[in-house]
């Protein structure tokens, strides 16, 4: 994905839960990282469920404000039991 820095929009993260599992009884985290590394724990945020899909807004005037360059967006899902899953869920290129 691509969007311009002055762009003030959701970023929506695909993700598919275990069987049985819904989006109510599962919290959702997203970190937008510049490195190579995983994400710190201070750099994951809560994000929203809309349509089997996780959220969050990035740009300015949001709390995820990102600078022009290329990020790895990370999803974390903890859903009941005993799973915690964090996947790398792609590439966003702010310009």
């Amino acid at each position: 994905m691509v969007i311009p820095a002055s762009s003030t929009e959701y970023l929506h993260v695909p993700a598919t839960l275990p069987a049985g599992v819904d989006t109510g009884s599962t919290p959702v985290r997203i970190a937008v990282v510049a490195h190579r590394n995983d994400p710190a724990d201070d750099e994951w945020h809560a994000a929203d469920w809309v349509s089997g899909a996780a959220r969050i807004l990035v740009g300015p005037d949001s709390s995820l404000e990102l600078a022009a360059g290329d990020y790895r967006v990370w999803i974390n899902l903890d859903p009941p039991g005993a799973e915690n899953v964090v996947r790398k869920a792609g590439i966003l290129s702010v310009t």
